[in-house]
């Protein structure tokens, strides 16, 4: 200690000037960066980092094949099923063809109609009718997208006043090469270890894929602009919302730099007000903000020459970065002015020293446990979270270092303040609460009491349940597009349930007639299974719009090689097995957080209105046969795996319900299936983006709760060491334990969810105590040892 006291002083203090101009070079190096700051708002923001789930949910979609995906909703001021609308439908959808990284558009133009009018099982094997043929019925082609089972809630809205355009993106080969080399590594570190070369891979591949992935968002950023100006030339024909992965991801970047902006500018005006409220001089406003936006560059600029992306998460760090500076830059800044009033005829050298002699350790334990509280973010496992709990550390550790090299080394260059009293506020507001203390001492330990009790109760009524769309305003076209799918068009937010086979057995396989499976080549050889990530941004992802209405990226696939006359034999394409899909799928359609549920039970359903009556399984093998190949891989391809013995329901459930509970919900379909049809637990299972956001939600949970025991206990130790004192270190403890429990009880009470974004709030809150304990309690051992006298040393405090 005494070799760094000694250095500071020689080499610090001795050349004030020297250290600032080195400061002031190495902050134009920083700052020089920080314009390339990279934001980040993918998918890994929704999901844990180390969730089996996630490996499941990827798996299944090679299995079942899905794409990346746009949606337009589309609501035109004449009827919809006009030439005149209909017209427009067209023109926008050629327009989006144009598009480079459009692969399709679908519509209701293009939808093939079974009854239209209806036609007959004999019939199926024909070219299917679309909306636009010669021979359908636009009356009974409205009715059958409002109440066909395979339709309904999906493309036509119940008041048949809007529906929807599906944009199918074209798959970028490369990116899902890199994200699969990436994962396989990942997983074979996770699992095995990697050689060092396997190691010098994965970051060189990691790296690539970062670089790639940068380029694709900004390339994704411009489709979604020529988009928008293709729906921006229909506006006064019809209303349109855009929705999608991209979308989301292209505003939600826009919302981080506006963040940062907004954030930045306004904490950085607070802090002039602030300081011009409590000092009234300009030496201690301009040292101050001198301090936090030296900090602030810094740490931007270390994070974009090192690549740290900010999400919508860490892109808070800046704000309370200042914040926490300026917290320190005060507190030197009042001990010099106490340091100017009890020795007026010190010098500058003698006054800053005594400044820093007496702040240091404080300073220094106050920046250690707020490090503790940041720390225990690390443990959640999500990675935003993960970043700005080390980035929140590493900017602690830049302030401390910025505040004691420049508030020192500017006050060396100037003569000393003389502080005028007079219009002191913080000692007027110290000594105010001194006095009501003194008096109230009784009423401030009742009351405080009373908060705690209120804290517990609250805290029992905390939850970890957060609405996606409720993250976004209700002006911006996120909310406003999600809102209207929700409430129109059958949900956004999607839910895969898999089933396998009762019992466990193997049910008979699918055999064509020469003895091949036609379902025998891997899904994921399909143009259109997009493997890994291909959903790993989405929000709309995996639902039936994404299940095949288009004949783009099926030209070459596997099932294009089966014949048409190939048939199937498969458990879940019997009367036992379909019965089993339809009550399930029945039970989850009645739920009033569900939207559109689709799953082989739909094919089942029309088949029985075709044939007027229920089918044997022969007549369901001749049905299969008949169907053409367009029309398979709408109504079986997405909902049957034969090779794995098992089939798909696809959910679509309703974002922006406000009575949306997802571990309710999906506890409420397993008890169902396994208590009212007998499926054992291993033989339903739950994925997609519902599954991997609660996953996360309760992961936030777990972290949060299990974690600040762990944290106040590593705190108290901190200032047993710093005060020498156990019953210092209680009564210091117990303000953090009852702030951080007040805050979080009243998220409680006021319904307040803790999620992603809320979960650094009793950090903030911990971190922020812990400075003020500190520095009293501090500052009241030194009063106290003047006189032994408790009071006076309180109110000199």
């Amino acid at each position: 200690m005494n070799h760094i006291t000694a250095f500071y002083q020689k080499v610090i203090l001795a050349h004030p000037l020297s250290v600032l101009i080195i400061l002031a070079i190495l902050g134009g190096f920083m700052g020089f960066a920080v314009p390339s700051t990279k934001l980040d708002a993918s998918a890994d923001s929704l999901t844990l980092e180390h969730d089996e789930s996630i490996d499941y949910f990827r798996e299944n979609i090679t299995r079942y094949g899905t794409g990346d995906f746009l949606v337009i909703t589309f609501t035109p001021e004449k009827d919809i099923f006009s030439d005149e609308s209909l017209a427009i439908l067209g023109q926008l959808k050629n327009e989006l063809l144009q598009l480079e990284t459009v692969a399709s558009v679908n519509s209701i133009l293009d939808l093939p109609l079974l009854d239209s009018p209806r036609i007959s099982l004999s019939e199926l094997s024909k070219a299917p009718r679309t909306l636009l043929s010669p021979s359908t019925d636009r009356a009974l082609a409205r009715k059958e997208f409002v109440n066909s089972p395979i339709y309904r809630n999906m493309v036509l809205s119940d008041d048949g006043l809007t529906t929807a355009l599906l944009v199918n993106l074209k798959l970028d080969k490369k990116y899902y090469e890199l994200v699969g080399e990436r994962d396989a590594l990942r997983l074979k570190k996770q699992q095995q270890g990697l050689t060092e070369d396997e190691e010098q891979l994965l970051q060189s591949v990691s790296q690539e894929f970062l670089d790639y992935r940068t380029a694709m968002q900004e390339r994704s950023a411009q489709e979604i602009k020529n988009i928008r100006n293709i729906m921006a030339k229909y506006k006064n024909h019809a209303s349109m919302f855009l929705g999608g992965v991209s979308m989301i991801t292209a505003d939600m970047i826009e919302f981080i730099r506006s963040d940062l902006l907004v954030f930045g500018s306004g904490v950085l005006l607070f802090i002039v007000l602030m300081l011009a409220i409590i000092f009234r001089q300009l030496r201690w406003i301009v040292l101050p903000l001198l301090s936090c936006c030296l900090s602030a560059v810094l740490m931007l600029g270390y994070l974009a020459w090192i690549d740290w992306r900010l999400t919508v998460i860490s892109s808070n760090f800046v704000a309370l970065l200042l914040i926490i500076t300026l917290s320190m830059t005060i507190h030197l800044v009042v001990r010099y002015r106490e340091l100017v009033a009890e020795m007026p005829g010190a010098s500058q050298q003698e006054l800053v020293w005594q400044m820093v002699s007496f702040m240091v350790l404080p300073c220094l334990y106050t920046i250690l446990t707020t490090m503790v509280a940041f720390v225990s973010l690390v443990v959640s496992d999500i990675r935003p979270v993960i970043d700005f709990g080390w980035m929140m550390t590493m900017g602690l550790t830049v302030a401390f270092i910025t505040v004691f090299l420049v508030i020192p080394c500017a006050l060396l260059l100037m003569s000393p303040s003389r502080a005028d009293n007079s219009v002191d506020v913080t000692r007027r507001l110290t000594l105010s609460l001194a006095v009501f203390a003194e008096k109230r001492g009784n009423t401030v330990l009742l009351v405080s009491v009373m908060l705690a009790l209120l804290s517990v109760w609250g805290i029992s009524r905390l939850k970890v349940e957060n609405r996606f769309i409720d993250y976004f305003d209700e002006s911006t076209e996120i909310y406003q597009g999600m809102q209207l799918i929700d409430q129109k068009l059958g949900g956004t937010t999607p839910l895969d349930i898999i089933l396998d086979v009762k019992g466990g057995g193997d049910a008979t396989r699918a055999t064509s007639v020469n003895g091949s499976d036609p379902f025998s080549i891997e899904p994921a050889n399909r143009d259109t299974a997009f493997s890994n990530d291909s959903f790993d941004d989405q929000e709309f992802a995996d639902d039936e719009f994404a299940d095949g209405f288009t004949d783009n990226g099926f030209d070459d696939a596997p099932f294009a090689a089966a014949e048409s006359n190939s048939q199937l034999d498969t458990y879940w394409f019997t009367q036992a097995g379909l019965d089993d899909i339809s009550a399930l799928h029945q039970y989850i359609d009645s739920l009033s957080v569900t939207g559109k549920v689709s799953s082989l039970a739909m094919t089942y359903d029309v088949a029985k209105e075709m044939s007027n009556g229920r089918l044997n399984d022969f007549e369901l093998k001749f049905l299969y046969k008949m169907l053409p190949e367009d029309i398979r891989k709408v109504l079986i391809y997405p909902y049957l795996s034969v090779e794995d013995n098992q089939t798909r329901i696809s959910v679509r459930v309703r974002e922006s319900d406000p009575s949306l509970r997802r571990g309710e919900l999906i506890e409420s379909i397993r008890h169902f299936a396994e208590n009212e049809m007998g499926y054992a637990p291993g033989q339903i299972h739950f994925t997609n983006m519902i599954v991997l956001y609660n996953n996360m939600l309760n992961s936030l949970f777990r972290s949060q709760i299990l974690t600040l025991g762990a944290v106040f206990v590593g705190i108290m130790l901190m200032f047993f060491v710093l005060f020498r004192s156990f019953y210092l270190s209680v009564i210091a403890i117990i303000p953090n334990i009852l702030a951080a429990a007040l805050v979080m009880g009243l998220m409680g009470i006021f319904n307040i969810a803790l999620d992603m974004m809320t979960i650094t709030i009793a950090a903030i809150v911990i971190g922020i105590g812990v400075d003020h304990s500190i520095h009293y309690i501090h500052r009241f051992k030194r009063e106290f040892a003047v006189d032994q006298n408790y009071l006076a040393a309180m109110h000199r405090s």
